[in-house]
């Protein structure tokens, strides 16, 4: 009976608007690591990215509590819905603390590759959105790999650069600072590959 009853679809594009939304971001998170220049105005708009991700996010969730029958599991969209929305506010907040920092170099070689293994996973993922509905393993593994691929490379470059923060000569409040950039740039991999994760429990399990 309930194949009879037409769900909401709209899920999934609400998921495709907030995977776009975070590749924007990354865009502009990629483009501050090449050019300090751009911290402070690409700052200001990553916040604005970072709110229309928190509306859409909102608008699922409400979406979800109105909805009779659902494409997927009620669970699965929402667990979707807040990881998607964890990778964009990670990645605003390692932005955001390096203008409270006052860094005035972004262009080290750490933040230009965790910049761009973000970029390039924000980029699976958006690939990867649409490919959800059609609850196919098959089509969704091998971005899910790449995913998992990057997150794992920007393990390593965390680990390098947080041991070359306590080389001699290095001043402790810099330590303190880059630390906690660091940790929110790798942070944002680890959410990503929350992405994914879900993405293969979604498809396991309804495909």
């Amino acid at each position: 009976m309930f194949k009879l009853i037409p769900t909401d679809e709209k899920f999934f594009d609400m998921f495709r608007q907030s995977a776009e939304l975070f590749h924007k971001g990354a865009g502009l998170l990629r483009e501050i690591s090449l050019d300090s220049s751009l911290l402070k105005p690409n700052a200001l708009k990553l916040e604005r990215l970072e709110h229309d991700a928190d509306q859409i996010t909102h608008e699922v969730l409400v979406r979800l509590d109105r909805s009779f029958i659902t494409p997927i599991d009620r669970e699965d969209i929402h667990q979707l819905a807040l990881a998607l929305d964890d990778c964009m506010d990670t990645m605003e907040e390692a932005v955001d603390h390096m203008v409270l920092y006052g860094i005035t170099t972004t262009t080290l070689e750490p933040v230009k590759h965790l910049a761009e293994y973000i970029e390039a996973q924000a980029a699976q993922i958006l690939t990867m959105m649409p490919l959800v509905k059609k609850l196919k393993w098959d089509l969704v593994r091998p971005y899910c790999i790449e995913i998992n691929r990057l997150e794992n490379e920007a393990d390593r470059v965390t680990r390098q650069a947080l041991g070359d923060l306590f080389s001699p000569g290095i001043e402790v409040l810099d330590v303190i600072r880059w630390r906690d950039i660091y940790d929110h740039l790798e942070g944002t991999t680890d959410k990503a590959e929350d992405v994914a994760g879900i993405v293969e429990g979604i498809v396991l399990k309804h495909g």
